[in-house]
């Protein structure tokens, strides 16, 4: 186990990598095609976009995950019982989505030409759930090549796509080259799907009792989901709330919508993505480390599980902090490398020790949803949102610009970074 473990990581660090140097360079070419308007309407999109993925996934990756993992079950069966109701709740979604999209670009963004881009992902979460179901099962069986081949495969064709449409929508408008820049994600998701098959072992022949809907397996899955879904909801609603209370509270205290947009950008599409490069070990790590801590806390092997993740954490901050003290030293130099510009620095300077919290709570929330704990990551979202909406709101008041936003996320990751810390503790404190 701890070979597989081990491996698993390293093909996974080693994947994240590649993956998160493509993502960069489709920020860079996305920013250097529409410059930092069009990136500010795009990041204006995000929280809605990331808030209606996270409901149209409904927590069954970790649900199909744990348990494929523990090898009791007819996975193919497992699969093609939930499909349906993916597919079930996506339908639904894409109905809210179309009935809401004039209301949210028009009264809560303040952006009409987000309209575009806000229907266009109508087509993109059935795809989206379908891949990530089949990503699932791979994380499950502990073979995480699969899922790295897909991720590669679907940012290069994602990047080709971008670079060859963008410029033709932008002829039409930039809210055209937004919702371009999101279909693509059909295109990206569709390819994956497609790469993810033909990994799929050669036994994995669909039989009719497969497609039978399986009611047991239907009620593991959802015992695990629902918690998850409802702590990915609670943490996707204060993403989706935070470009709004951010931009009427600014615009209520004088500030202007170019402005907002202007920063926000600057922000979401510039300085974030930098400090939470890192995050693919982490995230490595994580993915990694469910199916050993969800095995073994079964078994109660707590001094397992407490050396794993101790290794999960000092691995992060071995990664973490040297990163750190260069974007506190030499900001500028990796905003004008990356993206062409010097704007920025400040804030990333002040964000980047923060962010050391951020690269740790990764493999802690991972340990609750394996430890079946998912109840306290929901808890502890659901604060942490509570903390930053409202201290958002508090700071924008004080015409401090974005810094309102800095603050509170901040504080956002520092709280529930210590309190996952202590419910981990909490429960490994017994051996």
């Amino acid at each position: 186990m701890k070979e597989k473990f081990i491996k698993s990581t390293i093909i996974l660090m080693v994947g994240g990598f590649l993956t998160k140097i493509l993502g960069m360079i489709i920020k860079i070419v996305m920013s250097r095609i529409m410059g930092t308007e069009g990136i500010g309407i795009y990041m204006l999109i995000l929280p809605t976009f990331s808030l209606f993925i996270g409901l149209a996934q409904f927590g069954f990756p970790v649900a199909v995950s744990k348990l494929v993992a523990e090898e009791k079950r007819n996975n193919k069966n497992l699969i093609f019982s939930l499909i349906p109701i993916s597919l079930f709740i996506n339908i639904f979604l894409i109905c809210i989505i179309l009935f809401l999209s004039p209301f949210l670009a028009n009264q809560l963004l303040k952006e009409p030409r987000s309209y575009y881009g806000l229907i266009a992902m109508c087509l993109v979460i059935p795809f989206t759930s379908l891949s990530s179901i089949l990503r699932s099962y791979f994380f499950g069986k502990q073979k995480m090549f699969p899922h790295v081949v897909s991720n590669l495969t679907e940012d290069m064709i994602r990047l080709g796509l971008i670079i060859l449409g963008v410029p033709v929508f932008l002829k039409y408008g930039l809210e055209y080259a937004v919702a371009f820049v999101i279909l693509t994600n059909v295109i990206s998701e569709l390819t994956s799907i497609i790469v993810l098959y033909f990994f799929l072992p050669k036994n994995f022949t669909i039989q009719k009792k497969d497609l039978i809907p399986n009611r047991l397996y239907i009620k593991e899955s959802m015992m695990i989901s629902i918690p998850n879904t409802a702590s990915r909801f609670i943490g996707s609603v204060g993403y989706f709330l935070e470009p709004i209370v951010l931009t009427n509270t600014l615009l209520f205290v004088g500030y202007s919508n170019s402005f907002i947009v202007r920063e926000y950008g600057l922000f979401s599409g510039y300085v974030l993505p930098l400090l939470l490069l890192p995050s693919f070990f982490t995230l490595a790590i994580s993915q990694a480390l469910l199916p050993v801590v969800s095995k073994n806390y079964i078994q109660q092997n707590l001094s397992m599980i407490r050396r794993k993740i101790k290794q999960a954490i000092f691995f992060s901050l071995l990664i973490g902090i040297p990163i750190t003290i260069l974007f506190m030293l030499i900001p500028d130099l990796f905003l004008m490398f990356i993206y062409h510009t010097k704007e920025g620095t400040t804030y990333l300077k002040f964000l980047a020790p923060i962010c050391l919290f951020q690269y740790i709570q990764s493999p802690l929330s991972f340990s609750l949803d394996a430890m079946g704990k998912s109840n306290d990551n929901m808890k502890i979202t659901f604060l942490g949102i509570i903390i930053r909406t409202g201290f958002l709101f508090l700071f924008s008041l004080f015409k401090i610009g974005i810094w309102g936003l800095i603050f509170a996320t901040s504080l956002n990751i520092i709280i529930t970074t210590v309190l996952s810390y202590q419910k981990v503790q909490k429960y490994l404190s017994h051996s």
